[in-house]
């Protein structure tokens, strides 16, 4: 009785908002008390409504009440915590978040000591009382707090679930038994949980004696890993003095294979040097010979002009169609079916078969041409690299800017070096299967030379790069 008192004194002085024990305890109009800065702060969310309200009886005041302090109340708060009023949260814990509640506390519920499969309820320890002390109570089954009481009562005739189905191994009410159940193997569920136990006791006294034995085991193992470390340290302490010693006729051995190879290597060198000056004499030589035969060129020139019907819309033919100059506008060029749609390129209108030689000049911006001979067939609408000189097996090109050439030929990039001029020079040989670039300017320099096979008439291209222009030379 002492106890409830002291509960009951607990619930009567604690502060509606925050559940403690009353600090600075003031008192509202509608005469209910809390801690002076619990309902401060609660009004001050409700500043912003204008209309401020008890958090007990939800009485409004317009405008917010003076709160005046509870002196009477504050005197009684601090004699009962000299009372012992403190220890009482101590004694009769409340229920957190993760506790079992009491099913018959109100207010603030204190936390289950026990639950009653019989009355499917949980009880703190002062309502478990009755159930230690009438006789009939004292017959139902107490167990640890449950919060799935409910999982114990049948869903389909609301009956304790006491009985164990062991034919279709589920927990049964006594209904159950004799409706859809009948006929099965049933039991209580307090035999069925004995024999459990006894099963489970069984299994754990066997998996005991299996722990006792793999510990012998350990045990043994631990001997064998302690006679393996001593071996092992052995081992290694006479396994170090013998590679230190075959580090020290490896180091050796490493010190005269490397002077071997030193001299050899300089032997070496001086052969490779003396015949790569030797071959770089005869390429001297032989490109002295090929641009003295290069005067021959001259007579197998030929006139070239541009085929308006493949230019692209981007590209401005003049000098009588010898010449390409990339625009920012569109040319109003008609729809033909031999104009390349999206690659700023165009053909020439002239076919290329037996010896053939012509000059291409470059101007304006970076001078960034691809100088091209191609196959008629070579795609022309679309972007792909079916439409791009030197990205296809129908095309051959040299990229020509006013720092450097390269070759392309079916997507494969050959660096060429030489001297950079404003103007290329091709050499066509059809049948011979021979395509030369040269760089023309005092003289004329080989770039790049191709042997191959062609198997079709060739076309003279030009891919023009904004701000630049190509022009066929006329050499007659």
């Amino acid at each position: 009785m002492a106890q409830r008192a002291v509960q009951l004194d607990r619930e009567t002085f604690s502060c509606p908002i925050c559940l403690d024990l009353l600090k600075d305890p003031v008192a509202t109009p509608c005469g209910h008390s809390y801690c002076k800065n619990c309902i401060k702060d609660h009004w001050d969310t409700e500043d912003v409504k204008g209309i401020h309200s008890c958090p007990q009886c939800r009485k409004s005041f317009i405008p917010r009440p003076h709160l005046l302090k509870n002196t009477m109340l504050a005197a009684l708060v601090e004699e009962l915590k000299k009372t012992g009023l403190q220890a009482a949260p101590a004694d009769h814990c409340y229920a957190g978040p993760e506790d079992v509640a009491c099913d018959v506390c109100t207010g603030r519920k204190l936390r289950a000591l026990k639950s009653c499969l019989v009355y499917l309820a949980s009880y703190c320890e002062q309502h478990l009382q009755p159930h230690y002390e009438s006789a009939p109570l004292k017959k139902h089954k107490l167990v640890e707090p449950s919060k799935k009481l409910q999982e114990n009562i049948c869903s389909r005739h609301d009956e304790v679930m006491k009985m164990f189905c062991r034919t279709d191994q589920q927990c049964i009410c006594y209904l159950c038994s004799v409706e859809e159940h009948k006929g099965h193997d049933t039991v209580s569920a307090a035999a069925e949980r004995t024999e459990r136990q006894r099963e489970l006791e069984g299994s754990r006294q066997n998996i005991q004696q299996r722990i006792q034995d793999r510990e012998e085991d350990v045990k043994v193992l631990q001997q064998e890993v302690e006679a393996i470390n001593g071996s092992a340290d052995k081992a290694a302490e006479h396994s170090e003095k013998i590679f230190t010693e075959l580090i020290r006729l490896m180091e050796k051995r490493r010190s005269d294979v490397k002077r071997q190879v030193r001299s050899q290597q300089e032997t070496e060198v001086s052969r490779v040097k003396e015949l790569q000056e030797k071959l770089e004499q005869e390429i001297t030589e032989l490109k002295r010979k090929d641009a003295e035969l290069n005067a021959d060129f001259l007579r197998y020139s030929r006139e070239i002009t541009l085929d308006p019907n493949t230019a692209n819309t981007e590209l401005l033919l003049s000098e009588g169609n010898r010449k390409a100059t990339r625009m920012r506008q569109h040319q109003s060029y008609s729809h033909h079916p031999d104009r390349f749609t999206d690659w700023v390129q165009v053909l020439s209108r002239e076919s290329l078969t037996g010896r053939c030689y012509w000059e291409v000049e470059r101007r304006g911006g970076e001078g960034q041409v691809y100088v091209a001979v191609t196959y008629k067939n070579i795609s022309r609408a679309g972007d792909s690299h079916e439409c791009l000189f030197g990205f296809n097996d129908k095309s051959w090109v040299l990229y020509c800017d006013k720092n450097r050439y390269d070759f392309y030929h079916n997507s494969v990039h050959t660096p060429v070096s030489g001297p950079v001029s404003s103007r290329v020079g091709v050499y066509l040989d059809h049948s011979a299967g021979i395509l030369s670039f040269y760089s023309v300017s005092g003289t004329v320099t080989l770039l790049h030379r191709v042997q191959t096979t062609f198997t079709q008439p060739l076309y003279a291209g030009l891919h023009v790069y904004p701000g630049a222009s190509a022009e066929f030379c006329s050499l007659r």
